[in-house]
């Protein structure tokens, strides 16, 4: 049996979304931005893709930006800014590196990988002007707080207007990771910018969307013809916005009876690991509402994960691990080092991620290999009852 476990990195293209693009490889190829009837059929294709994708977020048409992926949003998000901004030590790396190219804060985070509203608070400063949190962790799967978020900089933007200052403040959250298992109206979410990825959620790879409040002025990062609102040129991925809007619209309509099958197969997965483990170490908010429903971050202190996802391929079980590698090197994840784990505990982490092809069976069986592979590996380096190395 093969069970792949690593959705948080790749999601399978659903067949549903694969239908929606195909005619845009073969019948209707044609470039949106040429003046002919066959052309402006597949603008109206573009236009249709993304009012609704606007629909599932609850917003305007025309305040989303297609882009090739979630990065490139990111990237884009952050320049829309100057001055100094704030995110978090936990976030991805295109957040994090947009960030510390300029003058920036990083918020800490609890050893759940949470943040608490009034740090934000503290770390504005008057020369803040963005601030980017992402909605939910893809490593330990933590759901951030935004709503309690965005009222802190709300606050701050009211108090700004009040005293007659004219330095703009924005929220932005990287949705990526939980648009397969939460609402994304950004009304609701109150945020001021907003980024999701197609290619988690079952839909193409390199297809995202940033999408941005009236008032908040985007600069381009690509220049050329003027695509997207002069905002992102380029002859424009109609394949792919376009599954991306299948995509969308099958995630938000299937989403609560998916995290609720995924929660129950993770759930009974934590639970067989620990029996089997008592020592091992599982990262994240210990409460289902504020971890991702498809995501077991599972730490085997003194082992080495490399060895275990070595063996792991080779039994037909695919999972990531939690620590970044180095070449030869084993190096904490800047994640882990966020929440306060210890190398030990680093190294020997396990990121397991289900998806909508995951079942009991492969459940079942990944649970018996990974269990017979540890109690291998503990053998071999001489661990007894958890004692770490």
């Amino acid at each position: 049996m093969n069970a792949y476990l690593d959705y948080a990195a790749a999601t399978p293209v659903d067949e549903r979304v694969l239908e929606a693009m195909a005619p845009y490889y073969s019948e209707r190829f044609y470039n949106p931005s040429a003046p002919y009837a066959l052309a402006r059929a597949i603008k109206k294709d573009i236009d249709d893709a993304r009012s609704s994708i606007a629909h599932c977020i609850g917003a305007k048409p025309d305040s989303i930006t297609f882009t090739a992926g979630a990065t490139e949003a990111n990237n884009l998000a952050f320049a829309a800014t100057n001055g100094h901004v704030i995110t978090s030590a936990i976030e991805h790396e295109s957040a994090l590196a947009c960030a510390k190219a300029r003058e920036h804060t990083l918020l800490k985070v609890s050893s759940e990988g949470l943040i608490n509203p009034h740090d934000l608070e503290a770390a504005i400063t008057p020369q803040t002007e963005f601030v980017s949190i992402a909605l939910a962790n893809g490593e330990i799967g933590s759901i951030q707080p935004i709503r309690e978020l965005a009222h802190v900089v709300i606050a701050e933007r009211q108090r700004r207007l009040a005293a007659h200052e004219t330095r703009p403040i924005w929220l932005h959250t990287d949705a990526s990771q939980a648009a397969s298992s939460h609402a994304l109206n950004v009304s609701a979410l109150q945020v001021d910018m907003m980024t999701v990825s197609a290619a988690k959620i079952y839909g193409p790879k390199q297809v995202g969307l940033l999408w941005t409040r009236a008032g908040v002025a985007l600069r381009p990062l690509v220049l050329g013809g003027g695509q997207e609102n002069g905002l992102r040129s380029g002859t424009e991925n109609v394949a792919g916005i376009v599954g991306f809007a299948r995509a969308m619209q099958i995630a938000q309509e299937n989403r609560k009876d998916e995290s609720k099958r995924l929660t129950q197969l993770r759930n009974a997965l934590q639970r067989r690991l620990l029996d089997e483990f008592p020592w091992a170490v599982v990262s994240g908010p210990t409460s289902n509402s504020r971890r991702l429903c498809s995501l077991l971050h599972i730490s085997f202190p003194g082992l080495e994960a490399r060895r275990l996802v070595i063996a792991l391929d080779k039994a037909g079980v695919s999972v990531g691990t939690g620590s970044a590698c180095a070449a030869s090197k084993m190096r904490i994840s800047h994640v882990l080092k966020a929440i306060g784990a210890d190398e030990p505990t680093a190294a020997g982490s396990l990121r397991i991620t289900l998806g909508r092809q995951t079942g009991k069976a492969q459940i079942e069986y990944a649970a018996q290999t990974i269990c017979e592979l540890v109690h291998g590996e503990a053998a071999r380096v001489g661990i007894e009852s958890g004692e770490t190395r």
